[in-house]
């Protein structure tokens, strides 16, 4: 999953089988601001059919658990440390560890939601050469 620029959690893969045969699934999230992704993602497992699920995060807000809470009451967190502040207007945890995907993969932030689109899914527009 990714976020928006409105900070909405988008599936873009997802290779749950068919059937579920597990009782138990532990999601790792290394930040958990907002909480919106991690509550799609418990969502989504306990629509496939999981009856116990562990969140495990390294860093969550407190808003963002308040609202995990609210939301999927009969899950399992483990927290390693709870900052106060998260930023409404572009949801990062402060002082948080910044974003622990690009970290993990050494990738730069995506400026244009465009390029995370299937090429073949994107907006065409026209090209002109300027010189």
């Amino acid at each position: 999953m990714y976020r928006t620029k409105a900070l909405m959690p988008v599936q873009y893969y997802n290779r749950l089988p068919k059937k579920c045969d597990v009782d138990v699934a532990y999601v790792l999230d290394p930040l958990i601001a907002t909480s919106a992704t991690i509550i799609s993602v418990v969502g989504i497992l306990k629509k496939w059919g999981v009856s116990q699920i562990h969140v495990l995060s390294v860093i969550a807000s407190k808003k963002g658990l308040s609202e995990l809470l609210r939301h999927h009451p009969d899950v399992r967190i483990t927290i390693g440390h709870i900052d106060e502040e998260l930023n409404a207007e572009t949801g990062d945890v402060m002082p948080g560890l910044g974003d622990a995907g690009d970290r993990l993969f050494g990738t730069n932030m995506v400026d244009d939601e465009e390029e995370l689109v299937h090429p073949s899914k994107r907006k065409r527009t026209m090209s002109v050469d300027m010189s």
